[in-house]
């Protein structure tokens, strides 16, 4: 029985201690990264904007009322965005509209022509509210994790192989 309480115990401090790091870390974080493509700007645009079936971590999407606003699941959670500022075929914004969720931010998607091709950059301005998290996404997962996901994934939509730069 000493030992469930030791154990137990041991527990409660790596969260404690976790949770105290967290706190620690600010709520606040920009990460940006870039590819580059063949593919012309009108192109990428075009699959950016259109439905995200091709994005690996999404599973289902719908539209809601009003077209600037959609619903995606496949992180183990529906998440709801909404479109915040739309340049075609350059620039796009996206932002999370749910606030009940322990993160939140926006992501500018800048899709500039270069060399018969494109260089897409992707910037996240994100909060993390929960001091878990925090820790985990500074530590574990890294900022860039989902972005360079994201890239990936855009590159396999396209046929085209990926190198993802700072």
């Amino acid at each position: 029985m000493k030992w469930v309480w030791m154990i137990g115990g041991g527990l409660v401090m790596v969260v404690a201690l976790v949770a105290a790091i967290g706190t620690m870390l600010p709520q606040s974080h920009h990460a940006s990264r870039s590819a580059r493509f063949r593919q012309r700007p009108e192109t990428i645009y075009a699959v950016v904007a259109g439905p995200p079936d091709w994005r690996s971590g999404v599973k289902s999407f719908g539209s809601l009322p009003g077209g600037k606003s959609w619903e995606e699941d496949g992180h183990k959670q529906k998440i709801t965005y909404e479109l915040v500022d739309d340049r075609p075929p350059t620039r796009r914004v996206v932002r999370i509209a749910d606030r009940s969720l322990p993160f939140g931010g926006t992501w500018t998607i800048e899709i500039a022509p270069e060399c018969g091709g494109s260089a897409v950059r992707v910037s996240e301005d994100g909060e993390i509210y929960n001091v878990i998290f925090r820790f985990i996404a500074r530590f574990f997962m890294g900022y860039t994790s989902t972005i360079d996901g994201y890239l990936n994934d855009l590159g396999r939509k396209i046929g085209e192989p990926v190198r993802i730069e700072a």
